[in-house]
């Protein structure tokens, strides 16, 4: 017993030390290359994400009239690359992360996902563009393409490109997200977890087998449906609360640069946590600057790179201005972001108060949401093992994840997604500084 104490402690010792290193990382060196880097592309575009937004959105429009025309033999159609990648960026983190900001960091922490999501944006539509610029033709009829592509040119050095794809190969076995689902389900529906993670695990390879066009076909389907409900159903207990929402902005402006977190105490809170907070969720949850949102649109059959990298923003506008901040409105309007209870929970609980059988809907929406988000990260981790090992890399990261993914749906969430986070990090630092080494050859526009 006294063997399992020390270790026990070991354990949490171990992560609290890594929690240190996520806070700085994100609080300090992200910070000022997300917001930098963002701002520099932001001076040089004439603030392209903002003034051609109209023109964005009707490019993204027309690609659904494009749908019909006979597409080309290699590649699969933009939009399916589209949905296959904002299928990674709007799911569980819209949900369940996005409210640990609010909960460790303060309402102020959306202010600095805000930031990071108008810098993300193009930080995004970069990573595209130089992720379809280097990419090569595959043997399977479609490209291969992503920072392992673009990083050996910006850093002149070949090793960049296996320890990128190491990186990827662990943010791509999605073990908070799988954590949350399963947990999720078996609680609410009162299953027995081991038999939930293994048909989880089923489920994700099964579909994963399929390639990035089977993914971007299930995502095509789920996520539209997914946006039409959350919308309705927030908007509706926003209407319902509508007195607070002036307080829940002044909370946001003000908890920007003061310390407001509703766990540990306000006086342990500080405005590095805030932006730490702000910043990583919005960073996790958009996928901003981690690099595989360009493998996955790399496969575009689409000749227009710019027009194609575009769809970037429209992709971090829905995942950040819309999904994340009506999350936060819903649970600051409510005053259960300092309620204590497990985030997993928290915006099931905001809209039970309006809605009935929100324990049997909830755990059904998050499963919806985790396994679009998952299938996308799997696929992009499957081609960077590849990447690797052509022969030997894809067995050893199915066999990675089939241990991973159950082996963490028995650990707290906050550890899974720790490490989701700090795997992210490093990815993000590599990932932007080379896009800097490369700013030059980005080109920004619809043409």
């Amino acid at each position: 017993m006294a063997s399992l104490s020390i270790n026990a402690i070991m354990v949490e010792t171990f992560f609290q030390h890594l929690e240190s290193l996520n806070h700085f990382i994100w609080g300090h060196i992200a910070f000022v290359l997300i917001v930098g880097l963002g701002a520099y592309f932001s001076v040089r575009s004439r603030f392209f994400q903002v003034v051609r937004f109209p023109a964005i959105f009707a490019s993204f429009i027309g690609f659904f009239k494009e749908q019909s025309k006979t597409p080309t033999t290699r590649g699969i159609h933009p939009l399916k690359a589209f949905f296959a990648a904002i299928g990674g960026c709007i799911g569980i983190g819209n949900i369940v992360g996005i409210c640990t900001a609010v909960q460790l960091g303060g309402p102020g922490a959306l202010f600095w996902t805000w930031v990071g999501g108008i810098a993300g944006m193009l930080i995004q539509y970069a990573e595209v563009y130089l992720g379809m610029r280097y990419r090569i033709k595959n043997s399977q009829g479609s490209y291969d393409g992503g920072p392992m592509y673009f990083l050996p040119v910006a850093y002149k050095n070949l090793w960049i490109a296996p320890v990128v794809c190491a990186l990827l190969c662990l943010y791509g076995v999605e073990i908070f997200m799988f954590n949350v689902m399963a947990d999720s389900i078996s609680v609410n529906w009162d299953l027995n977890l081991y038999w939930v993670v293994f048909l989880l695990l089923a489920a994700v390879l099964f579909v994963a087998l399929g390639g990035i066009n089977r993914v971007g076909e299930v995502c095509s389907a789920i996520i539209p449906l997914f946006i039409f409900f959350y919308l309705i159903m927030g908007f509706w207990v926003l209407f319902q609360h509508r007195g607070e929402l002036l307080g829940a902005i002044q909370m946001i402006l003000e908890g920007a640069f003061h310390p407001q977190a509703a766990i540990g105490g306000f006086a342990g809170a500080t405005v590095m946590l805030t932006i730490s907070m702000g910043l990583s969720r919005g960073a996790y949850s958009g996928d901003i600057g981690v690099g595989y949102t360009s493998v996955i649109h790399a496969e575009s059959n689409t000749t227009h790179i710019k027009r194609q990298s575009a769809l970037t923003i429209i992709a971090v506008f829905l995942d950040t201005f819309v999904i994340c901040t009506l999350t936060i409105f819903l649970v600051l309007v409510t005053g259960l972001w300092k309620s204590g209870i497990d985030v997993s929970l928290m915006v099931q609980e905001v809209l039970g108060l309006h809605f009935p059988l929100m324990h049997l809907f909830m755990p059904f929406f998050l499963f919806l949401l985790g396994y679009t988000t998952i299938l996308a990260y799997f696929v992009v981790g499957v081609k960077c093992a590849k990447f690797i090992s052509p022969k030997w890399g894809p067995i050893i990261y199915y066999l990675y994840a089939s241990i991973a993914l159950p082996l963490f749906a028995f650990v707290d969430a906050t550890q899974a997604f720790l490490i989701m986070s700090l795997s992210g990090a490093f990815l993000l630092i590599i990932n932007l500084l080379g896009i800097f080494l490369l700013r030059k050859e980005v080109d920004f526009g619809l043409d």
